[in-house]
């Protein structure tokens, strides 16, 4: 009997079978992939501000408190960016020339706000209150890294549900002395390192069991 199919249809079919088999996994591995990767999370991702503001040379190298600019944040939902009068305390003293801050004074002799891009924007579904964390010890770092040495502001953590509710499950890992949540480079004692979380967990009365129910951040 003839041969009806050339000899290269075996190869053509060995590859369609495994396509058919492995095509869905590695879909879903690209999509694992892509959710996960900067481009949808936007970590490290600076993003375009109408000034660039030099996080790193006003906390580190001037020394300015978190708490100068983000003056809600010990209180309120939002950290609160700050109004132009608060930039121009010092800068109607310095660098009053420069062509980088002509936005910010005109700005305030426009009487208009900057218009700011957040680089922290969670999803409108989402509730989230900055005091209610800085009441219970939680620094700035933990979500937004060592913002001191950022010479741009930038996304220093994903900021999902599976990374939020890892840090509720184990508030232990990310407590510190209420007194030490604004210091970027604290470290707890080193003969305390393995049980400082777990005494203030009790201390500040977090109670991990009850973070995780949806309710907390889905209202």
């Amino acid at each position: 009997m003839p041969q009806i199919f050339h000899p290269s249809a075996n190869t053509l079919s060995r590859i369609t079978l495994f396509l058919l088999f492995a095509g869905p996994f590695g879909m879903l591995f690209l999509g694992y992939s892509l959710i996960r990767s900067p481009y949808q999370t936007q970590v490290r991702v600076i993003r375009e501000q109408p000034v660039p503001f030099p996080h790193e040379h006003h906390v580190q190298g001037l020394g300015i408190d978190c708490r100068y600019c983000h003056t809600s944040v010990e209180t309120s939902a939002s950290a609160g960016v700050p109004p132009t009068h608060t930039c121009m305390t010092c800068h109607s003293q310095i660098w009053t020339d420069a062509p980088m801050l002509q936005p910010v004074r005109d700005s305030l002799r426009e009487r208009r706000p900057l218009a700011w891009t957040r680089v922290h924007d969670l999803p409108d579904f989402v509730y989230f209150h900055h005091g209610i964390h800085i009441q219970k010890g939680v620094s700035c770092v933990s979500c937004h890294g060592r913002v001191d040495l950022m010479p741009l502001a930038w996304k220093e953590q994903p900021m999902t549900m599976e990374w939020c509710l890892d840090c509720h499950r184990h508030p232990e890992q990310n407590v510190r002395p209420k007194e030490a949540v604004f210091l970027m480079d604290w470290k707890p004692p080193a003969q305390q390192a393995s049980s400082l979380g777990r005494d203030l967990v009790q201390k500040y009365h977090i109670e991990a069991e009850q973070l995780t129910n949806c309710s907390v951040c889905h209202r």
